[in-house]
């Protein structure tokens, strides 16, 4: 039986606040969508439980995921490596570390081209050393990947979140938008996935209290971000090259998440990993045509943003 982390205050609290916000984000999309989520509820033998709530094939969504879980175990050393990029303080020589885990995550594909996807994930992590010694970080962010640019929707949404960062730490924005637009880079074709947002990880240079609430903050900025975007955009009228376009978009997304998502890695080579949940995250319909060209201006113009970040706020 993999040992047991005495989860201290930190850990706990995480674990409320993750299922409150996930409550209250998917009260927000079913009030934008019309159609329920499928909550499912699930346990893991090993230690933890998570609730998955999915969306496919709705009014305003044709997919979306708000996942939830709190586990704990023990994790091989090559899964401790590929969750966390600072591997400073880490036992490199036990085979096997107890962890803890708390996170949110969401993605969330929009029907209409001219409506964003988005993604968000907040977590809290905690190992333990062979000696002992527990190290604990944050990680997590907020991001909009729309198929059709419109400056004004980028420029709420990072508005935003660099109002959240600012009220813990005004060097947060600039250093977390950086970190979005480097991290979300999709290596092989040389542009990022989307317009980024903020991204962090191994974040324990504070107080964990302080870091909490850093956290806090910007899991509830998300509804505010995204939803009065949706409102305008969810009944656009568009073309059938805006839904290609929309799908050539949604196969990079696809690459990304495969192929470079940290979270996904993690969640597959944690014990038992439960797929389904891992790989909502990909899109219900995407495209990979040889040799496409955009035809649009509009188009052209959101490629143009992926390849040359832009400072939104």
């Amino acid at each position: 039986m993999a040992p047991v982390i005495e989860v201290e205050t930190t850990g706990k609290r995480m674990e409320e606040l993750i299922l409150d916000v996930q409550q209250k984000i998917v009260a927000g999309l079913e009030a934008i969508d019309g159609q329920k989520f499928y909550q499912d509820r699930w346990t893991k033998g090993e230690g933890g439980y998570g609730i998955s709530c999915v969306i496919q094939d709705g009014n305003v969504f044709e997919k979306g995921g708000v996942n939830t879980s709190i586990v704990q175990g023990v994790l091989s050393q090559d899964a401790v490596q590929r969750m966390r990029a600072n591997h400073d303080g880490i036992d490199r020589s036990a085979k096997e570390l107890p962890f803890f885990a708390a996170g949110i995550s969401m993605v969330i594909h929009p029907s209409n081209p001219m409506a964003p996807t988005t993604h968000l994930n907040y977590r809290y992590f905690e190992l333990v050393n062979s000696d002992g010694k527990k190290i604990w970080w944050f990680g997590g962010g907020a991001d909009l990947t729309p198929s059709i640019l419109f400056e004004e929707d980028a420029r709420h949404f990072h508005k935003l979140h660099k109002e959240a960062c600012d009220r813990h730490d005004p060097t947060f924005y600039p250093r977390f938008k950086k970190w979005a637009d480097d991290y979300f880079l999709i290596k092989h074709r040389k542009e990022t996935r989307g317009i980024g947002g903020i991204f962090f990880d191994d974040l324990s240079d504070k107080d964990p209290e302080e870091l909490f609430a850093f956290v806090k903050d910007c899991a509830y900025t998300f509804l505010p971000s995204y939803i009065p975007i949706m409102k305008k955009r969810k009944d656009m009228e568009f073309t059938e090259d805006d839904k290609e376009f929309q799908l050539i978009r949604r196969g990079f997304y696809t690459e990304f998440n495969v192929m470079y998502d940290r979270g996904t890695w993690f969640g597959l080579q944690a014990p038992n990993p439960r797929v389904e949940s891992i790989l909502m995250t990909l899109p219900l319909h995407a495209s990979w045509r040889y040799n496409y060209q955009p035809k649009g201006e509009r188009h052209k113009a959101l490629i143009e943003a992926t390849h040359h970040p832009v400072e939104w706020a």
